[in-house]
């Protein structure tokens, strides 16, 4: 991407995570088969929903800024997602998984509110403010669904699941 303005920045970057949220659809379902916590499989289902949400908002934005998308692949989900199947593939069913699935749906989190966070300051610098109060409201999304697994991972995560064993 030889970008040459901030709009060009603007586009590829939301075509850039449009692909990243369709990625995510296919992998939240994944996700909540393979934890056993229920409230955890009940959070990524949740977190399907508010993405295919995020979806149609994406789509909002194409329409009020009248930017085309570009076909880009988000290599960085890709890999997010990539590692988070590993994960199931190679760990237990149990709460060791549950804790790399929280583990790994948090770096994916990171990942959306840094973009959404540049989405939004693109957006306000192009005076593109139908855009930029969208992107916020995704933004603010992402931000509660990191909340909501870091306390998933305190309530979930004991010293007796995690097989640790004190020396005191």
């Amino acid at each position: 991407m030889a970008a040459k303005t901030l709009n060009d920045l603007f586009v590829h970057a939301l075509s850039d995570v449009y692909s990243a949220e369709k990625q995510l659809t296919k992998a939240l379902p994944k996700l909540s088969r393979a934890a056993t916590n229920p409230d955890l499989a009940a959070a990524f289902k949740f977190h399907l929903e508010e993405t295919q949400g995020q979806i149609e908002r994406i789509d909002q934005v194409v329409e009020r800024t009248e930017i085309k998308l570009k076909r880009v692949k988000c290599v960085a989900m890709e890999g997010l997602v990539e590692e988070g199947q590993e994960q199931i593939e190679e760990i237990e069913k149990g709460p060791i998984l549950d804790a790399a699935l929280i583990a790994a749906a948090q770096k994916v989190e990171h990942y959306e509110i840094a973009t959404y966070g540049t989405l939004a300051a693109l957006a306000k610098k192009l005076c593109y403010t139908d855009a930029m109060n969208l992107l916020l409201d995704t933004l603010k999304e992402e931000k509660a669904t990191d909340e909501k697994l870091t306390l998933l991972a305190e309530q979930e995560v004991s010293e007796e699941q995690a097989g640790k064993q004190g020396t005191k």
